[in-house]
C-alpha cells in the first residue's frame, strides 16, 4: 500500500504580539485581503488560494470558552518564517515599495539555483521572505 501524503499547504501561520500592528503590516504594506479578525485572538489574510493566519500567541494557548469549533490549543514564542513567491519583475518592484516606505531588506540574495530571494521583518519580527518560485525546483 502506497502511504498518502500531503499535495499542497492550504494555511501558514505565524504568531504575534501587536495584533493591531501585524493587521495593518499584512494589509497595508502587503495589500492582503482580510478575511476575518476575531478580538484580539487572529486575524486571517486571503494569499492566492491559500491562507496566512496571525495568531496572538497568548491567546491560542488557551483554550477558547465556547468555541464553535474543537480547534486544540496552539502557538509558538519567536519569530517564525514565511515566504510568498514573487518572480523578479516583482521582486524589484517589492524592493523599490520596501525602500520607499524605510523598511529594511534584511537580505537580497541569488540561491546556487538563480532563484532571487529577499528578507524582511514583520512588527513582530517574523522572517517574511520573497523568493521567485523556482527555488524549490529539482
Amino acid at each position: 500500500m502506497t502511504p498518502q501524503k500531503p499535495v499542497k499547504i492550504l494555511e501558514t501561520a505565524l504568531y504575534v504580539g501587536d495584533l493591531d500592528a501585524a493587521e495593518a503590516f499584512y494589509a497595508e504594506i502587503l495589500g492582503l485581503e482580510r478575511i476575518q479578525r476575531v478580538g484580539n485572538r487572529h486575524v486571517f489574510f486571503r494569499v492566492g488560494d491559500g491562507v496566512l493566519l496571525l495568531f496572538n500567541a497568548g491567546e491560542t494557548e488557551i483554550p477558547a470558552p465556547g468555541a464553535r469549533f474543537p480547534v486544540p490549543p496552539h502557538g509558538a514564542r519567536g519569530a517564525g518564517h514565511m515566504c510568498f513567491a514573487a518572480d523578479a519583475a516583482e521582486i524589484d518592484a517589492w524592493v523599490a515599495q520596501f525602500t520607499a516606505l524605510g523598511i529594511e531588506i534584511e537580505a537580497d540574495f541569488h540561491w546556487p539555483n538563480g532563484a532571487r530571494s529577499i528578507y524582511i521583518r514583520d512588527p513582530h519580527g517574523n522572517s517574511i521572505e520573497f523568493a521567485e518560485p523556482f527555488l524549490w525546483d529539482g
